[in-house]
């Protein structure tokens, strides 16, 4: 018992490390965040003590206010300091990667299906809306990766829907604030052991990494086999 309770007192100064710290991140580009969660922590509790108060019952009332307002605070709060790491990502290499690797539970991810010498790079997610490749980088060349993707999967898996996405702020492009609810927006079509089967088929493809040509020939003095990428073990 007092090792548990010793444990959870060493957590909690790294969760309340960890808020402080969004927070600090947050209001480098929301600068009136402090004023905006105050006021409607403060406006909410207000509200409700009021209506306690013309009831007839502002304790009753007053203490649910507390507890409604500290939970309406902490929703704005997530999502403004989710808007502003968005924000922050914008524009950047792997913007879109981080936020399909945080999406819910359900979407199996893979980054870097596809890339090329430019760095714009095919993202994959599979999830109950089929299969979604995302692509990062200039538009022209990221078609031309994604219509590659598309008739490399189709091979295995030409009966699941799948939707292609482009991230930006350019015509026919998605925004990286945009891009979790484009899409959870697609109808699921999918149960969740039909994604775990499509998701398999497609790893059993190789992703970019293993389909990495090994080069031919005897292998330079003092040189090893890494030990992922031997071919006893692959098989």
């Amino acid at each position: 018992m007092a090792r548990k309770d010793k444990e959870q007192d060493s957590e909690n100064p790294g969760r309340l490390k960890q808020i402080a710290l969004t927070y600090r991140m947050t209001r480098r580009s929301d600068r009136w965040i402090g004023w905006i969660i105050s006021g409607v922590g403060l406006g909410t509790f207000a509200v409700i003590l009021l209506i306690g108060f013309l009831l007839g019952h502002p304790v009753y009332l007053g203490i649910l206010g507390a507890l409604v307002a500290l939970l309406t605070t902490a929703i704005v709060f997530g999502r403004r300091a989710e808007r502003a790491a968005f924000g922050q990502m914008e524009g950047q290499p792997g913007a879109a990667a981080a936020v399909l690797e945080n999406m819910r539970r359900g979407v199996a991810f893979t980054p870097a299906v596809a890339i090329n010498r430019q760095q714009d790079v095919v993202h994959r997610a599979v999830g109950k809306y089929g299969v979604v490749l995302v692509g990062e980088g200039n538009q022209n060349r990221v078609k031309g990766l994604i219509a590659a993707e598309r008739r490399r999967m189709n091979r295995v898996v030409s009966d699941v829907p799948v939707h292609d996405l482009i991230v930006g702020d350019g015509e026919g492009q998605v925004p990286l604030t945009k891009l979790r609810s484009k899409i959870m927006k697609y109808p699921r079509v999918l149960a969740g052991g039909r994604v775990t089967e499509v998701n398999d088929r497609l790893r059993a493809m190789g992703d970019l990494m293993n389909n990495m040509p090994v080069p031919k020939g005897p292998l330079p003095k003092g040189m090893r086999m890494p030990k992922g990428n031997s071919p006893r073990r692959g098989r």
